[in-house]
């Protein structure tokens, strides 16, 4: 894989740089991929203002110490928030509606890319140590299950030693995924430690090169149709919550959490609605298509 430039970003305080590389092995080098930013414009080079350099690595010392570690999730209560989040009611999620998700999904004049089935394709390359990933797998899984089941899914943290640190989440490592309409792909580049898991296929890594020019994680190409190169929510959103707090948090619609991960999940389900021709139609209803008009 060619030489990823570098973060373009604030950079974080020594030792939590997002790039640091992991054990390396002959056949699975990390792929050198920056989270998005969203450091302010006014924000000057620290080696032109060191004071403000000084002040950055003050607060990030501070938000990695009164940062609470998430306990980890046992198996029973990972398969219990699983089922919670693939089964919410489809009258909350047409309630909720694009609810407060930022409009991060971009549509291409592209041909609709399918997979060896014949199945639209969806493909996501993220990172476990990433916290922005770990916040759109999310409604991702969510929208997900809307046309299809996994299994394998388990749950795990973002890095402890980035921005936003120990964000609850999934991963797709480990986890497969069926349907009659579309068919998911998915790499995880590393774990939330920096060691390599996976590396993207050569056509995985064309589409990556050619949508994703900023260089960027999480990255979601929708068949070639609508792509998502940012989050559409903070994972602030979920600091210091369990997965059971989050999943409860998502059956009531007036909830934050609510508000942006199931707004999310309507707007990704919206751009898989245009990929299946609006299939299944118990899916793809007046409020998802009214979404998708919006894409």
């Amino acid at each position: 894989m060619s030489k990823k430039k570098k973060l373009s970003r604030q950079q974080p305080a020594k030792g939590h740089h997002p790039h640091r590389s992991g054990p390396q092995t002959p056949h699975a080098k990390r792929p050198m991929r920056k989270p998005v930013s969203r450091t302010p414009a006014w924000v000057a080079p620290v080696s032109v203002v060191g004071g403000l350099a000084v002040i950055v690595v003050a607060f990030l010392a501070i938000r990695y110490m009164t940062t609470p570690t998430v306990p980890p999730a046992s198996r029973a209560t990972t398969a219990q928030v699983i089922s919670t989040i693939t089964s919410l009611q489809a009258s909350e999620l047409e309630q909720v509606g694009e609810g407060s998700a930022t409009k991060v999904l971009k549509k291409t004049s592209d041909q609709l890319l399918t997979g060896s089935d014949g199945k639209p394709l969806v493909f996501y390359f993220g990172a476990e140590y990433c916290p922005y990933c770990a916040a759109e797998r999310w409604p991702l899984i969510i929208a997900l299950s809307r046309f299809g089941t996994f299994t394998g899914l388990s749950t795990t943290t973002s890095s402890s030693t980035d921005v936003y640190p120990n964000t609850p989440t999934f991963t797709f490592h480990g986890a497969t995924y069926t349907s009659s309409y579309i068919t998911f792909q998915a790499v995880e580049s590393t774990d939330r430690n920096g060691n390599a898991l996976q590396n993207p296929s050569s056509a995985q890594q064309a589409l990556v090169t050619k949508y994703d020019k900023a260089d960027t994680i999480p990255f979601l190409d929708l068949g070639n149709k609508v792509v998502l190169l940012t989050p559409s929510y903070m994972p602030d959103l979920l600091a210091g919550k369990t997965w059971s707090d989050i999943a409860t948090a998502l059956t009531n619609p007036q909830s934050s959490e609510s508000q942006a991960i199931l707004g999310s999940a309507n707007q990704l389900t919206a751009a898989i609605c245009l990929l299946t021709s609006n299939q299944p139609s118990s899916v793809c209803t007046a409020t998802i298509q009214a979404i998708e008009t919006k894409l």
